[in-house]
C-alpha cells in the first residue's frame, strides 16, 4: 500500500463523520430540548459555546506545529508532548459543545460517545500507519506520551515553533464547522418555535 498517497483512509473517515453528522441535524430538526430553568439552560448552552471556541482555537494552535508535516514527520513537540492525539482532543470538546446546545445531558453524552469510537477507529489506523513508518522512534514516542488525554506535566516545546499559516488557516475553516451546528441548532429552535418544524419527540435531560 501506498502510505503517502492513503494514509489511513482519512476520506472514508470523513466522509462517514460527514453522514452521521447529516443525519443527527435531520433527528435534531424534529426534537426539542427539555423543560429546564432558564438559568441553567443559558448556563449549559453558553459553556457549549465556549467549548466551540476553544475547539476552533485548540485546532488551529495544534496545526501551527503539525501543519502540513502530519504525514511526513513524527511530530513530538507542543502539544504533541502531551497528547499524540490533540486535534481529537478539540474535536471531541466541539462536539461536546454542539450537544450542550441541545439542553440534553443524555445527547451530549451520546454524541461524545458516537465520536469518540469514530475517532477511535481513525486513531488505530494512524498508530499503524506511524508505526510502519518510524518503527522504534514511534514506539518510544507512544510509550511515553498518552493517546489521547493531555498529561501537561510532558509538555516539550520547540527551540523554533514550526509556523504553519497555511494549515492553521485550514483548520480554522474546518473547525468553522463547529460554530456552524450551533447556528443550525438555533436555527431549528426558531423555526420549532415559530411552527415551522413539528416537535415529534421532546430530548430527555
Amino acid at each position: 500500500m501506498n502510505y503517502a498517497r492513503h494514509p489511513f483512509f482519512q476520506h472514508y473517515r470523513i466522509n462517514a463523520l460527514r453522514a452521521l453528522g447529516g443525519l443527527g441535524f435531520c433527528l435534531i430538526a424534529f426534537t426539542a430540548a427539555p423543560q429546564a430553568s432558564p438559568v441553567l439552560n443559558v448556563m449549559f448552552e453558553g459553556a457549549g459555546l465556549l467549548a466551540i471556541f476553544v475547539a476552533i482555537a485548540g485546532r488551529a494552535w495544534t496545526l501551527f506545529y503539525i501543519g502540513g508535516r502530519k504525514n511526513s514527520e513524527l511530530v513530538t513537540m507542543g502539544p504533541y508532548s502531551i497528547s499524540r492525539n490533540p486535534l481529537y482532543v478539540f474535536s471531541l470538546i466541539g462536539i461536546a459543545g454542539i450537544g450542550a446546545q441541545t439542553g440534553s445531558l443524555l445527547l451530549t453524552g451520546l454524541l461524545l460517545t458516537a465520536a469518540y469510537f469514530a475517532f477511535d477507529m481513525a486513531m488505530r489506523g494512524e498508530e499503524a500507519y506511524l508505526a510502519g513508518r518510524y518503527g522504534g522512534n514511534f514506539d518510544d514516542y507512544k510509550r511515553m506520551v498518552p493517546r489521547l488525554w493531555p498529561d501537561f506535566s510532558l509538555w516539550r516545546e520547540c527551540a523554533d515553533v514550526p509556523l504553519r499559516s497555511a494549515g492553521a488557516i485550514g483548520s480554522l475553516r474546518d473547525g468553522i464547522v463547529f460554530l456552524g451546528a450551533w447556528i443550525v441548532i438555533e436555527l431549528v429552535k426558531v423555526a420549532q418555535l415559530a411552527g415551522l418544524l413539528p416537535v415529534i419527540w421532546v430530548l430527555p435531560a
